[in-house]
Order: C-alpha cells, then sequence, then structure tokens
C-alpha cells in the first residue's frame, strides 16, 4: 500500500474521481497506455483498410468479410495451438510483436508486387482478425492482473484509454497521410505495437509489489502450461452456461451493432460523401467523448454501488427504449443518437463490465475460450445478423420502424442475458470469498 504522505495530488484526484486507489495508480496508468497505444495503432491503419474497400463491389466485400470469419477460426485455433506449448511470460508481448512483423511483411510484399489487388484483400481481412485479437489479448492480461474486486474499479478507467487511442489515432493519417504515405503508415503501426511489450514486463512487476496480487492464476512469470489441445476453448465454450451466456451477450451486442449500421449506412446514402464524413467523424467525436467522461466519473461508480447485474444490464436496456423512440420517430437524428448511446456506452460500461466476468475464471479458459468468444463467436454474429437484418428488409419488407421493433426485442433479451451473468458473477465472487 501507498504510504499516504507520498500520494501526490494526481492520486489523490484520481482515488476522489475514479475510485483509484494510489497503490493502483502505476498499474491503472501503465494499462491505460497499454490499451491506448493498441487502438491508435489500430486507428492509424484502419484508413488503409477502408480505402482498400472502396475499389471493391459488393459482393467482393461480403465474400471477405464470410473469409474474415472463417479466418478468425483459423487464428484462434493456432493461437491455442501455440499458447498450450508457449511459456506464459511470451505469450502476450510475443502476440503484438508477431502482428507487428505481419504489418511490415505486408508493407513490403504491396512494394514488390505488380498486382497489388491480392495483397489488399489479404491485409483487408487480416486487420479485421487484428482488430479483435489484439483487443482480446489484453482484456485476458487484464483479467489476470487485476482482483475481482479491483477489476469493477478501475477497467472502466483503462477502457477509456482505448477511447483516447481511438481518438488520437485517426488524426495522424487525417493529418499526416500526404506526408507520411498511405502504405508507410504499416511501418507506423508496427512500430507502435512494439510500444506494450516492455509495458508488460512493468506491469508484470508491478503485479507482485504495489497491486500485492501474486497469488492470481494468471500469472505469466511460471512456466506452467496449458492443456495441449489448440481446440479446447471451442470445447470449453460449448459445455459452460456461463461461457454460452457470455457468448450470447455477445451475440445480441452484435446485433445491435449491425442493425444500427446497416439503416444508418441507407439513410446517409441520400447526402453527399463529404457530408457522410462529416457526419460520421461526428458521431465519432461524440462517442469517444462521452464514453471517456462515462469511463472516468460514472461506471466505476456504478459497477461498486448496484452490482455487476445492473452494469451489464443498463445499456441493452437504454437500447430498448432508443430502438422504441426509432420505431415511433423513424428519423436519421434519432437513429445517430442511439448510435451514439450504443457505441458509447460499451466502451465506458458494457465492456469494461464484460470483461470483469472473466476474472473469476482460470487460465485455460482465460487464454483458449476467451478468445474463441471475442473473434469467432463476434465475426460469426457479424455473419448472421447481417443475414438476418437483410431478410428483414428484403424478404419480409419491414420498415425502418418494423426493424426497430425486433431490434428492441433483442436489445430485451439482452439486457436478460446481462442481468443473469451479472448474477451469476456476484454469486460465484461471494461463494469463492468464503
Amino acid at each position: 500500500m501507498a504510504d499516504p504522505e507520498k500520494v501526490n495530488p494526481l492520486q489523490r484526484i484520481m482515488k476522489a474521481t475514479s475510485r483509484v486507489e494510489p497503490h493502483e495508480f502505476r498499474a491503472t496508468v501503465l494499462s491505460f497506455l497499454f490499451v491506448f497505444t493498441l487502438m491508435a495503432a489500430y486507428f492509424i491503419i484502419r484508413p488503409v483498410r477502408d480505402a482498400m474497400a472502396s475499389d471493391w463491389t459488393r459482393v467482393e466485400t461480403s465474400f471477405l468479410w464470410t473469409l474474415t470469419f472463417f479466418f478468425s477460426v483459423i487464428a484462434v485455433s493456432v493461437y491455442g495451438f501455440v499458447i498450450s506449448r508457449v511459456r506464459f511470460d511470451r505469450v502476450v508481448p510475443g502476440v503484438y510483436v508477431f502482428f507487428a512483423v505481419t504489418f511490415v511483411v505486408f508493407y513490403a510484399v504491396s512494394r514488390t508486387m505488380p498486382d497489388p489487388r491480392f495483397v489488399d484483400q489479404s491485409f483487408y481481412v487480416w486487420l479485421s482478425v487484428f482488430s479483435l485479437f489484439h483487443v482480446s489479448v489484453f482484456w485476458s492480461f487484464m483479467s489476470g492482473l487485476f482482483t475481482r474486486e479491483q477489476a469493477p474499479r478501475l477497467f472502466a478507467v483503462i477502457a477509456s484509454g482505448a477511447s483516447v487511442g481511438a481518438m488520437v489515432g485517426p488524426s495522424i493519417p487525417g493529418f499526416f497521410a500526404t506526408e507520411i504515405g498511405e502504405m508507410n503508415l504499416m511501418l507506423v503501426s508496427a512500430a507502435m505495437l512494439l510500444i506494450p511489450v516492455p509495458i508488460i514486463s512493468r506491469l508484470q512487476a508491478l503485479k507482485v509489489t504495489e497491486l500485492g496480487n501474486a497469488e492470481l492464476e494468471a500469472d505469466l512469470s511460471t512456466a506452467r502450461r496449458l492443456g495441449k489441445n489448440p481446440f479446447s476453448g471451442f470445447m470449453l465454450l460449448v459445455t459452460n452456461p456461463y461461457l454460452l451466456a457470455i457468448a450470447l451477450f455477445i451475440v445480441m451486442y452484435v446485433a445491435m451493432s449491425t442493425f444500427v449500421y446497416m439503416e444508418l449506412r441507407e439513410m446517409l446514402a441520400a447526402y453527399e460523401r463529404s457530408e457522410r464524413a462529416e457526419i460520421l467523424g461526428r458521431i465519432d467525436f461524440a462517442v469517444n467523448g462521452l464514453a471517456i467522461i462515462t469511463a472516468l466519473f460514472i461506471t466505476g461508480r456504478v459497477a461498486t454501488r448496484f452490482g455487476m447485474a445492473t452494469t451489464l444490464a443498463i445499456i441493452p436496456i437504454l437500447m430498448v427504449g432508443g430502438w422504441m423512440v426509432v420505431a415511433a420517430v423513424p428519423l436519421l437524428g434519432a437513429l445517430i443518437g442511439l448510435q451514439i448511446a450504443r457505441r458509447a456506452g460499451n466502451y465506458a460500461v458494457t465492456k469494461p463490465g464484460r470483461e470483469t466476468l472473466f476474472t473469476l475464471v482460470d487460465d485455460e479458459t482465460r487464454y483458449k475460450a476467451k478468445p474463441v468468444i471475442d473473434i469467432v463467436v463476434y465475426r460469426g454474429g457479424d455473419m448472421m445478423t447481417a443475414w438476418f437484418h437483410t431478410a428483414l428488409r428484403e424478404v419480409f419488407t419491414l420498415s425502418l420502424a418494423g426493424v426497430a421493433i425486433v431490434a428492441a426485442v433483442i436489445a430485451a433479451i439482452w439486457a436478460a442475458a446481462g442481468a443473469w451473468l451479472g448474477r451469476t458473477y456476484e454469486k460465484r465472487s461471494t461463494d469463492d470469498d468464503r
């Protein structure tokens, strides 16, 4: 514990506003910088992917989405194989070094091939896999770093680093893409992915010293190995009701994301491209600003005062009301408001709460089943809900109001899943503390 006489003013402010204790301050700040760097690295390079997609037809893009799902299954299986055979202290930093190397390889190949179309489409799929993988590994590491008591207070503060990174990252290509060069952004992103490596080492040291959490199971400094079966993560998922509920929770979230994305895309089609870009830019700014404020000043208090059941159900319940508003007033402004509330709520409340659920599980589940849920289930949900939305519009010819009512029902199921997960988490936490 920190000496009260040595607590600096910033630590006092953090404790008062975000409930971060002085002895948790350095670990929280480093974790914030960790996810900030990851998200900034991703958002630096995402415009490169999006620029590529503009050159392809809808059929080609849909095919690439399908490939993304299957490559996600392969990537998670390979990860399960590797993590079963590599020491823990090499796994997490190794993931980021690996992706950094692949970005350099893509850069080199794009410079040497006369027809880069295949390389571009391969990179599109690969970055889509990376976009979920790097965050999943980060939160696996976090769930083994902090205790069940610390996670509800600290994860929201840490998650705000992702929102800040999502704001800072796009500014680099936005202001300097011409000077740096579009493809050179791959090298910038690759370099940034190496920054977390020393941060991981320092967090491991703080876990034992200042945090005093050496007893947590996910100790990456030991040489213990996971079960050798690379598919054990899939088997753990389908045989564990707790994990299946988390998977259902994520599918419901993906459904909300897909429905809003599809409807917003159609409504913005009436605007010029420059106007669409301006509207979407304002949405991103509002989302990240609201998420940062909520994460720093609200989420931790809600989680500790009202419990995990409320934390996980509050945004889905908000979505039920939001979709009913859209059903009553099917206008662009209502849909934009819903999108801002949904994304900010996910970043600041739902995501930290969901990651807290994994503080209860063992190493095998945290490092093998969690990527299956975060990546394979997520991408599978993308495909299923996109086709479901298409069927509602094309086969059943529902209007936006009709789609909104269906979405409200899905949001209600999402809320029920969140409440059940929260109660289960709280019960298991209480049982384990006895």
